[in-house]
């Protein structure tokens, strides 16, 4: 935390230095403001990889995903997330990010630390299926997390022979 306000106050710092540079050598200001501008941002981006380092660290994180197949016999309205007996997201899709997962888009729908052990997904998923019927599916897994950060994905898949959308989990390594 500590890291995060020194680099925040030589931010500071360097915008003030940037102007009194300027006005002494009759600099345009603009010049120097737009390359101090670059440089706030490339701390600013800095700074958020390291909160993110910190509030989810690999030992302990587990990010879950979702993917869309095809999507002929489905159409996704809003996915559940329950995690070790508790909900922990719900989401509702728009047209256009239906679209883009239509066309292999992958959302990243929840992180969270979770600590090492076995641990129970269970995702629901609400939508409509052929002649606008309502579907609602549940998908569980037990996944073992380990010391290492774990990626999983659900993914929402159209079954040709039945003609109907049918759900998995898939762990990534």
């Amino acid at each position: 935390m500590w890291k995060l306000l020194l680099k925040f106050s030589a931010a500071l710092m360097l915008l003030f230095y940037c102007v009194l540079a300027a006005a002494a050598q009759d600099e345009p200001v603009a010049d120097s403001l737009e390359q101090l501008k670059k440089e706030v941002l490339s701390i600013n981006r800095e700074l958020f990889i390291l909160e993110e380092d910190l509030l989810f660290p690999a030992s302990t994180q587990v990010a879950f995903y979702v993917s869309f197949d095809l999507g002929y016999f489905f159409k996704l309205d809003s996915i559940k997330l329950k995690v070790n007996d508790q909900w922990v997201t719900q989401y509702l899709y728009t047209d256009r990010e239906l679209d883009a997962l239509k066309r292999g888009a992958v959302q990243r729908l929840h992180v969270d630390n979770f600590p090492v052990g076995e641990h129970e997904v269970v995702a629901v998923v609400v939508g409509y299926g052929p002649e606008n019927r309502e579907y609602k599916l549940a998908v569980s897994s037990k996944f073992e997390k380990d010391t290492e950060a774990k990626l999983l994905e659900i993914k929402i898949v159209d079954d040709d022979v039945k003609q109907q959308p049918r759900l998995a989990v898939k762990e990534w390594n």
